[in-house]
């Protein structure tokens, strides 16, 4: 049975965003070059997982935001639960301990991610209902976070089971003042990073 497609949920423009994306260089080649450093990262962690103090996930925050030419606190990587009834944050580090989205929600896009299992971007996110509690925290003590704009958000799948989210977002005071919109492609290469976290997602797990 074919997996269901990604959905796409506003318009794209013809052109891509692919020069803000990634500058000059080719777009393809320099996304393949930051998915193989991820890859590279979770395979390095693996065999030191259990000297170390949990799995952070900075470094993997760090090249999903060159990626896509986004800003750190603009990344989000969810994992669930040891109860696996709800999600929690594992990157950003402010909103580590802030609390925990349940999987039954109705109005959180990473809950909905887990249920339906598959990639979704919404590039009118401001006008969509939805659990802004998370967006109030500080990204840090001079800074005060702005509501999310545009949103990517993907469901981190080992097989046939969901592990987390990555989500990717355009934070800033009005639409035009966040960035352009997200694209299908870039909605693509946001599963195919997500698909490399999943080992990642296993250790989180065991913390």
């Amino acid at each position: 049975m074919r997996g269901a497609p990604p959905i796409v949920a506003s318009r794209f423009p013809q052109q891509t965003s692919y020069d803000r994306l990634l500058g000059s260089e080719s777009p393809l080649s320099t996304m393949i070059d930051h998915l193989t450093e991820l890859k590279k990262w979770v395979g390095e962690i693996s065999p030191r997982a259990d000297e170390e103090e949990g799995v952070r996930m900075d470094q993997a925050v760090e090249l999903i935001a060159k990626a896509f030419d986004v800003r750190l606190h603009e990344v989000a990587i969810l994992g669930l639960t040891r109860d696996g009834q709800s999600l929690r944050f594992l990157a950003p580090e402010s909103l580590r301990n802030i609390g925990q989205i349940p999987l039954s929600s109705g109005s959180a896009l990473a809950a909905k991610s887990m249920r339906e299992m598959r990639p979704e971007a919404v590039n009118h996110f401001h006008v969509v209902p939805h659990a802004s509690v998370f967006e109030g925290v500080p990204v840090a003590e001079d800074e005060r976070a702005e509501p999310i704009q545009k949103i990517m958000s993907s469901p981190i799948l080992l097989g046939s089971k969901a592990l987390g989210v990555l989500q990717v977002s355009r934070k800033g005071k009005s639409p035009a003042d966040a960035g352009p919109d997200f694209t299908p492609p870039q909605l693509r290469e946001l599963k195919s990073i997500s698909d490399a976290l999943a080992p990642c997602l296993l250790l989180c797990a065991k913390e």
